[in-house]
């Protein structure tokens, strides 16, 4: 996970603040969605970066890339990265991103305050063009300990830290009470993919 990230975050800093992308062109997007129901709430934040492949050195296994705001950067390919002599110049490095938090109400507190973390990782088969992914998720369950009206928050007490969560819907918090816990789910998810340009039609004559 920690090294799928790590070329990620280059390519977004070499991307960052671009417009929204076209088909098969250097971009940078965004979009977000929150859901709620009763004693529920669930969040979830997507982007997506496409950064063009401006030269490859395939002696020295690194790729020059130009994110949708003409930034150029230039990458160190590390032997986890496979078929990495599919990358031509012309491609484009896809990065996408995918930031979930969901929070779920259980009235009793009959559950153990706990935290709870897994990863999981892919890499493509020999023979396929060069992609990445990882995922991570972090599970809490947190004993509300109080709620104020007034200030518009509970205070939940997990396995290694007490925290103060705003809630700003009053039907929402008025459900919470002294004794009960949440559940919050975190998880984040990240693929990297080499995708070729898109080829363009002939001219009609």
């Amino acid at each position: 996970m920690r090294t799928i990230l790590s070329l990620a975050l280059v390519i977004l800093a070499a991307s960052a603040a671009g417009p929204a992308p076209a088909q098969q062109q250097p971009g940078a997007g965004a979009a977000g969605v929150t859901v709620t129901g009763p004693g529920q709430a669930t969040a979830v934040a997507t982007a997506k970066i496409t950064a063009s492949v401006e030269a490859v050195d395939t002696a020295n296994r690194a790729v020059t890339l130009k994110g949708p705001r003409g930034n150029v950067v230039t990458l160190a390919v590390g032997p986890e990265v496979r078929n990495f002599d599919q990358i031509k110049a012309g491609d484009f490095v896809v990065v996408r991103y995918v930031e979930a938090l969901s929070l779920e109400l259980k009235k009793g507190g009959a559950g153990v305050r706990q935290r709870i973390e897994s990863e999981d990782s892919a890499r493509a088969q020999p023979g396929e063009r060069p992609a990445a992914g990882a995922a991570r998720q972090v599970k809490v369950i947190a004993d509300v300990i109080a709620v104020s009206p007034k200030k518009q928050t509970v205070t939940l007490r997990g396995p290694k830290q007490t925290v103060e969560l705003k809630v700003r819907d009053p039907k929402q918090l008025k459900l919470a009470k002294v004794g009960d816990q949440v559940e919050a789910t975190y998880t984040e998810a990240i693929a990297i993919s080499v995708e070729p340009a898109a080829k363009t039609a002939p001219a009609q004559k």
